[in-house]
């Protein structure tokens, strides 16, 4: 899995017949530095841009987005919040995996091996060319399950 650069998503994207236009540049730096654990939806995304006065439309981000995770560069999470969220996908040994309560959305992420090297070798016997393996454990929390109990 590729760590993605301008230049490296420049060449990428010239590749496929595509163009690194300004705003997938100014998106792609936003993801590289969220702190790690940190998922943006594109509704986050458009908020923080236009508090830092770019004037990317919420069409762009959604296209950029999907753009983003279909080429590998972005994990496309399902949180349990109705929307999908985003984050930098990170190679080995960087990988993880999130834990999310169905009842308050909270989110643990949490690295395990197994699952990697089961989706990796599942997707070469099958002759394909991995490009993310996740798993997303819905659950639901200590707290939740405490304010669940009868007296």
């Amino acid at each position: 899995m590729t760590v993605y650069t301008t230049t490296s998503l420049k060449a990428e994207l010239n590749e496929r017949g595509w163009r690194l236009t300004p705003q997938r540049e100014t998106i792609l730096h936003i993801f590289q530095e969220l702190p790690q654990g940190e998922h943006l939806s594109a509704e986050d995304l458009y908020h923080r841009l236009e508090t830092d006065g770019e004037g990317i439309s919420l069409s762009t981000i959604y296209r950029t987005l999907k753009l983003m995770a279909r080429m590998g560069i972005l994990r496309e999470l399902e949180l349990g919040e109705g929307h999908k969220h985003y984050e930098i996908n990170q190679p080995y040994p960087h990988h993880h995996h999130h834990l999310i309560c169905v009842r308050c959305n909270s989110t643990i992420e949490f690295k395990n091996d197994s699952i990697l090297k089961i989706g990796a070798k599942t997707a070469q016997k099958e002759g394909f060319h991995l490009l993310d393996c996740q798993m997303t454990i819905h659950a639901v929390c200590p707290k939740c399950q405490r304010a669940l109990m009868p007296l």
